[in-house]
């Protein structure tokens, strides 16, 4: 990892400064990988106001074979600065979560810096674009090793500090494409349906420790990832400039609420839940946000 950066605040502010320190989660430390922007920053401005600590890394770099812009460095500096503006330290990194010496070395760093590491929200994830009859091996592994080997490092890095603390949430965020499927993202639906998969295995191994392992499968979340043009294109092939408006109905066809997308922060909330004490002996579990879609599973 790289460019690390933290706030200034202290130690002795930490547990006092802001009106929100007292917080469900006062005194711990949540680290969400892909956190520069959209679902991740959500996730870490929400913890943050609720009374955790901070720590993010993200790419903030763009992939070859994803069709739209990444996170940026200026993103990944507006996320420390919501942050810190809720009074909580905010730990920084730009890093590749491919990396499992680069993660590991990144949550050791946290936790000498900001004294534990409580919360894991595995939330890095890219999408590419491609059939089964032209996706190329870049395109395949760009994804798999983002979505899935990157939420593997993550959680390897985490465990040990949380098995010696015996205490921890570890949520792994999947899609309703962890649990279903459609054509063209051939990818992302196997990397999504291996975070399941990972999850529950670690869910096995941490139960005695204290810790718990949980999934949330979004559907539709109103981010880069969903607008941008090459989507918009997939969804609405009749249409030469296809707009949200046009990709609406369409959108809103992969769920059974009549809505096309939901917003980053009902995905939070469900984080929240899950980091909660009310969730202690929830663990193993997929907890899917999405608008209904999970009606139409068998599972």
């Amino acid at each position: 990892m790289s460019d690390r950066s933290t706030s200034e605040k202290s130690t002795s502010e930490k547990s006092t400064s802001g009106p929100r320190a007292l917080g469900q989660f006062a005194g711990r430390v949540a680290v969400i990988t892909g956190g520069a922007r959209g679902q991740g920053r959500s996730h870490a401005v929400e913890l943050a106001r609720q009374g955790a600590d901070i720590a993010v890394v993200d790419r903030c770099a763009d992939l070859g074979t994803v069709t739209y812009p990444l996170a940026t460095p200026e993103d990944l500096a507006e996320t420390a600065r919501l942050v810190e503006a809720e009074g909580r330290r905010c730990v920084t990194a730009t890093g590749d979560v491919r990396d499992l010496d680069a993660t590991l070395a990144f949550v050791d760093g946290v936790v000498e810096e900001l004294g534990s590491v409580d919360i894991l929200i595995a939330n890095a994830g890219v999408s590419t674009l491609g059939s089964i009859f032209e996706l190329d091996a870049a395109g395949w592994s760009e994804t798999v090793d983002t979505n899935l080997t990157g939420v593997f490092n993550a959680m390897r890095a985490v465990a040990p500090h949380m098995r010696r603390a015996r205490w921890g949430r570890i949520i792994g965020i999947s899609s309703m494409m962890g649990r279903s499927a459609n054509p063209l993202i051939p990818a992302y639906c196997a990397s999504k349906w291996g975070v399941i998969g990972l999850t529950k295995s670690v869910a096995h191994e941490m139960a005695h420790c204290g810790v718990t392992a949980n999934v949330i499968a979004p559907g539709n979340i109103s981010t880069d990832m969903l607008h941008n043009e090459m989507l918009y294109r997939l969804m609405r092939p009749d249409v030469a400039e296809p707009t949200r408006e046009d990709v609406a109905p369409v959108m809103a066809s992969l769920h059974v609420q009549p809505v096309p997308w939901l917003e980053p922060d009902e995905v939070s909330a469900a984080v929240v839940f899950l980091c909660s004490e009310g969730a202690r002996h929830i663990t193993g579990s997929v907890i899917d946000v999405d608008a209904g879609a999970s009606a139409r599973f068998t599972a």
